[in-house]
C-alpha cells in the first residue's frame, strides 16, 4: 500500500520562505507499482474553504502546473531516486495558511482535479503570520 509522508511545515512571517517534502513508501496493492511514474501534487485547505489545487508536476519532472494563487511564488520538483516531492514556497502571504496535502495515483487525468488521485498524506500545517 502506497503511503506519503508530509514534512516542512511550520510557521513562517509574511514574505518568508519555507519548503516542503513529501516522500512516498510502498506499492500499489493491485500492480505492485512504486510511484516514480505517477504524476504528484500538493493541495491545501484553509479552515471554513474548500480544498484548493497548488501544484503539480508529471512523473518525468518536465511539465509542471500551478494554482493561479501561487503562480510565480511556488515551485514544486522531485526526485524519483528518493520517492520524494518538493514544494518551495516564496514570499509567502497570510492567505498561503492552510493545511498542505500531497497527493498521488495511477490514474491522473486532471493535474487540478483531487478526485483524481488515489493516495494522499494526512497533511502538514502551514501557519503564515501578518
Amino acid at each position: 500500500q502506497v503511503q506519503l509522508d508530509e514534512s516542512g511545515g511550520g510557521l513562517v512571517q509574511a514574505g518568508g520562505s519555507l519548503r516542503l517534502s513529501c516522500t512516498a513508501f510502498g506499492r500499489t496493492l493491485d500492480s505492485g507499482l512504486t510511484t516514480t511514474y505517477f504524476p504528484m501534487a500538493w493541495f491545501r485547505q484553509a479552515p471554513g474553504k474548500e480544498r484548493e489545487f497548488v501544484a503539480a508536476i508529471n512523473w518525468r519532472n518536465n511539465n509542471d502546473q500551478y494554482g493561479d494563487a501561487v503562480k510565480g511564488r511556488f515551485t514544486i520538483s522531485r526526485n524519483n531516486a528518493k520517492l520524494t516531492m518538493y514544494l518551495q514556497m516564496n514570499s509567502l502571504k497570510a492567505e498561503d495558511t492552510a493545511i498542505y496535502h500531497c497527493a498521488t495515483g495511477p490514474k491522473v487525468y486532471d493535474y487540478t482535479n483531487g478526485n483524481d488521485y488515489e493516495y494522499w498524506g494526512q497533511g502538514i500545517q502551514v501557519t503564515v503570520s501578518s
